[in-house]
């Protein structure tokens, strides 16, 4: 099943569960769900990564171009109720990606294009802040740090683009924001969220000569992503 079948199905889904949501007095689904201490849960979602490239120099510079594409997202959910409106959450799970990356001044294509697959363990730790539960739905803001592993980062590779490859660090810290919708159904809760994910640390590992084509004039490279997250709980 391709990505778009995936969308018209949770659309289909979403369409059809909130007729009953959204009505003057609606029965009120699994009303103590979020008076329990600790809540467990999964999410399925999809990704865009791309970067935020510092460069050394500004001036007289051709700067590197970059493609995106979707990745996608899967995942487990712990949560501690703190609060009737604040919880502690902690969401590991594996993220799939690929940004392309082309460098100018080159005619050979193996040279110009580097294709950076990523394969992330991510691990955040985030607040969630809730409003007063509204019938069957209850919206919030969540925000927190992370970290990452990423699996495909090459970082101790011996080999650099000069070989064709691009290496990056394996560890990664971020800051997180983002909001969502709690939805109340008869058997679950059902939560849609987007969320932006900001690097802190430098993940560029430079080749071995400083003045490479490829690495010599960036500074620091910082991953920026949008993730979109359908959560069961």
């Amino acid at each position: 099943m391709n990505k778009s079948s995936i969308v018209a199905l949770i659309a289909l889904f979403l369409v059809t569960g909130l007729k009953a949501q959204f009505n003057e007095n609606p029965i009120l689904n699994l009303e103590n769900e979020d008076k329990k201490l600790l809540n467990w849960g999964y999410y399925l979602g999809f990704n865009q990564y791309g970067f935020k490239i510092d460069y050394k120099t500004n001036e007289d510079i051709s700067y590197i171009q970059e493609g995106k594409s979707t990745g996608f997202n899967v995942g487990l959910i712990g949560e501690l109720r703190l609060n009737n409106y604040l919880d502690l959450r902690i969401e590991p799970g594996l993220y799939y990606t690929q940004r392309d990356l082309g460098f100018p001044n080159f005619s050979n294509e193996n040279d110009f294009l580097r294709e950076v697959k990523s394969t992330y363990i991510h691990i955040p730790l985030l607040l969630k802040a809730s409003t007063k539960r509204l019938g069957n739905f209850k919206p919030y803001v969540v925000g927190g740090v992370s970290t990452s592993i990423n699996l495909s980062s090459e970082e101790k590779s011996k080999e650099d683009n000069e070989s064709g490859k691009f290496r990056m660090t394996t560890n990664t810290y971020y800051y997180e924001l983002g909001f969502g919708i709690d939805f109340y159904f008869y058997y679950f809760k059902f939560s849609p969220s987007i969320r932006g994910v900001f690097a802190l640390s430098n993940e560029l590992v430079p080749d071995e000569k400083a003045d490479s084509p490829w690495t010599g004039n960036i500074d620091g490279l910082y991953s920026r992503a949008v993730f979109i997250n359908f959560t069961f709980e």
